[in-house]
C-alpha cells in the first residue's frame, strides 16, 4: 500500500476516534444538563411548597457566584468569558423552567440594551422593548415586568443624565450592571448607492462615538439623530442615499450589510447598564452600591461627603453630579461605591454621610459584573 494511502487511512481513522469520543462526551453533558434542569425544578417547587406567594426565582447574588465560580475553575482552553457565558445560557434556561424572567427594556428590538439584557438574562429571558427610559421605569414600578436595563454611562460619552434623574422619583433598586463593549459598524440596505451617501441616521451618543471616523470617511453627509440605533437601521430600509450606525443585532434582525465595522473612534468603547428592580440583593462577595445625596450649598460640601469614603478606605467608582429637582436640593450626587450596605465599614460611611446631608438613598448594592 503506498505510504500517502497509509497516512489517509491513518487520519481518517484518528478522526473518527475524536468524533466517537465528542459524541460520548456530548450524551453526558445533555445528561448533566438535564439533571441540573430538574434540580431547578425542584427549587421552584420547594418554594411553592413554602406558601410564598412572593417567592424570588431569580437570585441575583446566587447566578453571580455561580458564573464567577465556574470562571475560577475553568482550565481551559475556551477563556473563562467565554465559559461564563455557556453557563449563562444554561442558568436561563433552568430558571425558565421555575418561572419565565420577564425584562422591560429601551428598545426598539436590535438595540445595545437589549444585547445588554440578553447578555446578563440569556436568550431564554422574555424580554420587551419600550420606546423611552421612562417606560422602563414605569413597567418595572408597575409590576409588568420583574427587570429593566437601562443605559447609564458610556466610556467616551460619559453618563446618560436622563437614567439618574428617573431615580430620584422613583423606589426602584439597583440589582446588578452590565458591562459590554460597543461595536458600531455602518449598515446600508439592499437598495443603497453606497457611493452616493448623503444622509447617516443613528443615536446621538453613537454618533458623537464615531465623530472622527465620519469626518475622514463622510465629511459632508448629513448626521441625523435618531432615538436608537434600531430605528436608524430600520429606517433606511427605504431610503437608497441613507446608511446607519448600529451594531451586528440591528444588521442582523433587519437585513442589512456591514459596509464598514467597528467604526467607533475609541477601540475600547464600552457601555454599562443597570438592571433596575424592586427587591434588595444581598451580598455577593464582590459588590458595588449606588446612592444618591443632597448636600446643603456650603462651602466644603463636597469635600464632607467624600471626606468618609477616605477614612473608611471605601473605594470610590463614580461621581456624577445632577441638577435638583426640588428647590431645597441644592446639589445632587450619585455616587458608586465598593462593598456592600452591609458591610461595616460600608455602614460607618453612610451613617456619616446621613448626618451631614439634606437626603440619603441607598439605590441599591449589587453583584458587580461578571461578563
Amino acid at each position: 500500500m503506498p505510504a500517502d494511502q497509509i497516512s489517509s487511512d491513518d487520519t481518517v481513522a484518528k478522526l473518527s476516534q475524536l468524533r466517537r469520543r465528542i459524541d460520548a462526551i456530548d450524551i453526558k453533558i445533555g445528561e448533566l444538563i438535564s439533571e441540573r434542569a430538574a434540580c431547578a425544578q425542584q427549587v421552584a417547587e420547594v418554594k411553592k411548597a413554602g406558601g410564598d406567594a412572593g417567592a424570588l426565582y431569580y437570585r441575583p447574588e446566587r447566578e453571580a457566584q455561580v458564573l464567577r465560580n465556574v470562571m475560577a475553575h475553568n482550565r481551559g482552553p475556551l477563556g473563562d468569558e467565554e465559559m461564563a457565558r455557556l453557563f449563562r445560557e444554561v442558568m436561563s434556561a433552568c430558571l425558565a423552567l421555575e418561572q419565565p424572567v420577564k425584562v422591560a427594556f429601551l428598545g426598539p428590538e436590535g438595540t445595545f440594551t437589549q444585547q445588554a439584557a440578553l447578555k446578563h438574562f440569556g436568550h431564554a429571558a422574555i424580554s420587551v422593548p419600550m420606546s423611552a427610559i421612562d417606560e422602563v421605569f414605569r413597567e418595572v414600578e408597575a409590576g409588568a415586568v420583574n427587570y429593566g436595563v437601562v443605559p447609564v454611562e458610556n466610556s467616551t460619552e460619559g453618563v446618560v443624565n436622563h437614567t439618574l434623574d428617573n431615580f430620584m422619583g422613583c423606589n426602584l433598586k439597583i440589582c446588578g450592571e452590565v458591562e459590554l463593549r460597543i461595536h458600531q459598524q455602518l449598515l446600508v440596505s439592499e437598495i443603497t448607492k453606497t457611493d452616493n451617501i448623503t444622509r447617516i441616521y443613528s443615536h446621538a451618543q453613537s454618533l458623537a462615538q464615531c465623530r472622527k471616523w465620519l469626518d475622514g470617511h463622510y465629511p459632508h453627509a448629513d448626521r441625523v439623530a435618531v432615538n436608537s440605533n434600531a430605528e436608524a437601521a430600520r429606517r433606511i430600509k427605504g431610503e437608497w442615499n441613507a446608511a446607519a450606525i448600529a451594531g451586528e443585532m440591528a444588521a442582523e434582525l433587519y437585513g442589512l450589510q456591514v459596509l464598514a465595522e467597528k467604526i467607533e473612534d475609541r477601540p475600547d468603547n464600552s457601555t454599562r447598564f443597570l438592571i433596575i428592580g424592586t427587591q434588595e440583593v444581598p451580598a455577593s462577595g464582590n459588590d458595588k452600591s449606588s446612592i444618591v445625596v443632597a448636600m446643603k450649598n456650603q462651602p466644603g460640601a463636597l469635600h464632607d461627603l467624600l471626606k468618609p469614603f477616605h477614612e473608611h478606605r471605601v473605594d470610590l467608582t463614580r461621581v456624577e453630579t445632577r441638577p435638583s429637582q426640588s428647590g431645597t436640593w441644592n446639589y445632587v450626587f450619585f455616587i458608586d461605591f465598593s462593598g456592600h450596605i452591609d458591610d461595616e465599614h460600608v455602614r460607618l460611611v453612610l451613617e456619616e454621610i446621613g448626618r451631614g446631608a439634606s437626603d440619603l438613598k441607598i439605590l441599591g448594592s449589587y453583584p458587580k459584573a461578571v461578563l
